[in-house]
Formats: structure tokens, C-alpha cells, sequence
């Protein structure tokens, strides 16, 4: 039994087998894991003879295939509806009947080679470990200390729906836990860290701060390191879904490596991403970070996608919209007429580079649709063409657009945020060492506040959640890997100094 379980999970964890056995033994030796390998196999079964094919006559390719198909007539999400966790192994080649594995495969039109299972496998080891918690005979600590050292309770399924036995949802919670599609661009980073003493920052005549090294010489570097599936609408769904909520990403990828790549990691956070688009004949983005303290220089380059618009399968409750490439104009039309098709989906705005650029007039449509919009004190003034000095002046014209709720950053003022009724201030949430790497922190700052609305706090509440994200995220590398957890998030909140509230701005 064992065996079974340690293929179709793909474990090479070396503790499995006597963990399991350690399992049985708790549990009275009552055949847990007997019935959990006959459910799946009816389950398996069931599903291949609804296909037309014949359980024992069928190749792991050919249900495959099926199940591909399924997707394309839409019949998928009646026939995988109850088998979350079944996976099952045809001459060791492991198929996974979790909806979520089968339409990713389908979408992204993986081979049988390519083909994805990992979010059956995390079922499928929250489904093992809740089996033997529900028997009375086994000891919930016992269960979760054997579990995790067998492997079951890896922390990537920390916060998945169906793996976390210590937040377990059932469906009908699922589907009231909100859902937000973030769009955007996504890129690969490699973050390069100079030596101190092979680069230099200088400011010219103009005041601008310049990077500057030896011109033809080969500098060494310290080291460097690969973040994968980054971009502000990217960074955002990683921190939606580690805050409890539901986050899909619409983006563009290349067939390569870093584009593979970036799907793993995504899945790994359960971010959904059935709204990629993977073009195999383009690269992944691909962007160089020269890191020089706390501070870093991007070397980017945005490829030419065919940004269509990816309709999502679920309506989302909100769509985040934020950085992508000036060769999607078209996907912000098909966006407005989604927005128009559901008038109830809330919109956020984080303008990218090209937005500004574009401007508000052919962005007029957006801002008046916007319930809220995130942008910095400089970015505000040129958007409203207020003088940066006075920030109720700043808020009123984003407000004049038509947008309902500002969010107003300042470095290390604080943040401002206004509701068309109060304008709010709130301050940085202290560092407790100084910042290792300031990316991303806009990004935390915005979805957090975004997440606290969707969650139903009101704006004072989202105000004190964000600065702390921020602040977590500068003290780690990339944009991510800072990024709380709710319980994370608290113990900080418990710890913020007592000066930590918001405060209604008198100018």
C-alpha cells in the first residue's frame, strides 16, 4: 500500500513507508490506507469508463488524452468534480484527475511527458493525513508529527485549500473565500550582487543617481540568484493566496525553461493559472537586477506577446490590474467590455510604466471604472497634474476620474488613502534592520490592502495590514519571499508600536 501511495505522490522521501506504517499501527491497524487506494482506483475507474474507455484495458496515455478532451467539450468539471485527491498509476505512469491538474494540462497544452499533477498530489496528502486525524483510535499530534516526517506536510502545502489540515475549508467555504484575477506582465529576475568595491553610485548635474562601473573592465561579482514568476500582478496573487484568499494570474509566457519554471513556482503557491498563456515559439521575459546595497538597477526587456484576452472560467469578485507591456492595448478594451459584461467584479488600478505613458485620456475608461487605485506621490501629480505639494489636492483628482477609493504612497512618510469622504495617513511600520532588498514593496503594500477589502475590513483596518507586508518584504531577496501568512501578519500587528494607527490627514 505504501508503494502505491509513494509513486503516485512521487515521493523519495525515505521515512514514507515506515511513517505510513507508523500510521496504521496508531490507528488499530484498520486498513486507512487500504480504503483511501480503493477509493481513488473506483474513482479512476468511474471516470475512465464515463470517457468510454475500459479501466482494464486503457494506457495512462490514452485516459490522458481523454481527460484533455473532456476540458475542450466542457464536460471536465462535471466528471472531476468529487476526485480532488485521486491519482492513479498505469504502469508507473501517474495520471491526476484534480480538475485543476487536468485544465492546466489542457490549456497549456502539455504533452503526456509535461503533464502536471501536483495539485492532486497535495490533495491527496492533506487527504491521507485528515483520514487517520478522523480516526478515533489516532492522536491528532501523533498523526501530524508522523506526517511531516514522512513528508506530508511540506511547507509549499502550508495553505492549500485541500492539503492543510489546520485550515481546512470544505467546498462551500472554497467558493465564498474571494477570487481575484490579477493581470500583468511576469518576468524572471536574476538579481546579481556587485561588490562594494567594483561599483559606485554618483549623482549628476541633474540630480539623477547613476550606477557606474569601469567601462570595458570584468568586474567580479559577489553572487547571484534566480527569482522566478515575478511582476506586480505576479507578486500580488502570490500574496493574495498566502493571505487566505483565491488569486488567478492572466500573463504571458514563453515555451522555455524560465517559462516552465515559472508555472511550478506558481503552482506551488496555488496561484491559479489557467488564464496563462503560454506561447512556445516566444521566450520568457527575462530581466537582469544589479544589486548594489539595499538598491538595484533592472536591465528589462518585455517580449512581443499576443496579449488576448484569457477568459476566466470563474468570475472573479475583483481584478487586479498593474504592470504590462505597451503591446496590449487591445487586452484593456477586452478588459472594459468584461468589466461592462460584470458590473460587479471590483477593479484595481496599480499603473505599470506604459499606463503612464499612455496617459489619463486614453486611460479615462479605466479610472472611471476603478474602485480602487494604488500609485506613488510623484505618479499622482503627474497623473492629475496637481503640484505634488498638497496631497488632498492629489487625492481630489484622482477622485475627479471617477475613482472611488485613492491609495497614495510616500517613502518613508507613510501612506495616504482616501475614500471621497476622510483622507487617512498612515505611517511605515518600523524596520527592525535595515532593508535588504526594496523590491516588491509597493506591490505587498497594494495587494494587502487590496486583500483586507476583499476580506471585508474596512479601509483603516487594510491601511494597518499593508506597511507591515511591506516591511517584511524589504528584509528578504525578491519580491516575494517576504510575504506573510495571516498568522505571520498578526503577531506583528500584536507588536506594532502604540503610534501604529491610521489618522485622519488635516493637511
Amino acid at each position: 500500500m505504501s508503494r502505491f501511495l509513494q509513486t503516485v505522490l512521487n515521493s523519495d522521501e525515505p521515512m514514507f513507508t515506515i511513517g505510513l506504517h507508523h500510521l496504521e499501527q496508531a490507528a488499530g491497524n484498520s486498513g486507512v490506507d487500504t480504503r483511501l487506494i480503493a477509493d481513488m482506483t473506483h474513482a479512476a475507474h468511474d471516470v475512465a469508463r464515463k470517457l468510454g474507455l475500459d479501466p482494464a484495458d486503457t494506457t495512462a496515455r490514452e485516459l490522458y488524452q481523454s481527460l484533455l478532451a473532456s476540458v475542450r467539450s466542457g464536460t471536465a468539471e462535471t466528471l472531476l468534480l468529487e476526485t480532488d485527491y485521486t491519482l492513479y498509476s498505469y504502469a508507473g505512469d501517474v495520471i491526476s484527475f484534480n480538475m485543476i491538474d487536468v485544465v492546466e494540462n489542457s490549456h497549456h497544452e502539455l504533452s503526456f511527458e509535461q503533464r502536471t499533477a501536483v495539485h492532486g498530489q497535495r490533495s491527496l496528502r492533506g487527504e491521507i493525513l485528515q483520514r487517520y486525524l478522523n480516526n478515533a483510535r489516532v492522536h491528532d499530534d501523533v498523526a501530524r508529527d508522523t506526517a511531516s516526517s514522512m513528508g506530508l506536510l511540506p511547507d509549499a502545502d502550508a495553505w492549500y485549500n485541500n492539503a492543510n489540515v489546520n485550515n481546512t475549508q470544505t467546498k462551500e467555504d472554497t467558493i465564498l473565500t474571494p477570487f481575484i484575477l490579477t493581470i500583468g506582465d511576469i518576468v524572471t529576475d536574476a538579481f546579481i550582487a556587485l561588490k562594494d568595491d567594483q561599483a559606485e553610485v554618483s549623482t549628476d548635474d541633474q540630480g539623477i543617481r547613476r550606477l557606474s562601473m569601469e567601462f570595458g573592465s570584468k568586474p567580479p561579482y559577489d553572487h547571484v540568484d534566480i527569482v522566478q514568476a515575478v511582476g506586480n500582478s505576479a507578486n500580488a496573487a502570490v500574496s493574495f493566496t498566502r493571505l487566505g484568499l483565491r488569486a488567478g494570474l492572466m500573463a504571458y509566457l514563453g515555451g522555455d525553461q524560465a517559462g516552465r519554471d515559472s508555472m511550478t513556482y506558481l503552482a506551488s503557491e496555488n496561484v491559479d493559472t489557467t488564464t496563462v498563456s503560454v506561447q512556445p515559439d516566444q521566450k520568457s521575459n527575462y530581466h537582469f537586477a544589479l544589486r548594489y546595497g539595499a538598491d538595484r538597477t533592472i536591465l528589462i526587456k518585455y517580449e512581443d506577446y499576443d496579449y488576448s484576452w484569457q477568459r476566466p472560467a470563474e468570475v472573479p469578485d475583483w481584478i487586479y490590474l498593474s504592470m504590462i507591456s505597451e503591446s496590449a492595448w487591445q487586452l484593456h478594451e477586452d478588459l472594459l467590455a468584461y468589466l461592462t459584461e460584470h458590473p460587479d467584479v471590483k477593479l484595481v488600478f496599480q499603473p505599470g510604466t506604459f499606463h503612464f505613458k499612455w496617459g489619463v485620456e486614453k486611460l479615462a475608461a479605466i479610472y472611471s471604472r476603478a474602485h480602487i487605485v494604488f500609485m506613488n506621490r510623484e505618479e499622482a501629480a503627474l497623473v492629475t497634474g496637481n503640484g505634488i505639494e498638497s496631497i488632498q489636492a492629489l487625492a481630489d483628482g484622482l477622485h475627479a476620474l471617477g475613482t472611488k477609493i485613492v491609495v497614495i504612497t510616500d517613502g518613508p512618510n507613510g501612506a495616504y488613502a482616501s475614500d471621497g469622504e476622510k483622507l487617512l495617513v498612515m505611517p511605515n511600520y518600523p524596520d527592525p534592520a535595515p532593508p535588504y532588498d526594496r523590491t516588491g514593496a509597493g506591490d505587498a503594500f497594494a495587494s494587502t490592502v487590496v486583500a483586507a477589502l476583499a476580506l471585508g475590513h474596512p479601509l483603516e483596518v487594510a491601511l494597518t495590514w499593508a506597511p507591515v507586508n511591506s516591511m517584511s518584504v524589504v528584509q528578504q531577496l525578491g519580491a516575494q519571499a517576504g510575504l506573510l501568512r495571516p498568522d505571520e501578519l498578526q503577531v506583528l500587528l500584536d507588536s506594532a508600536p502604540e503610534n501604529y494607527h491610521t489618522d485622519e490627514f488635516k493637511g
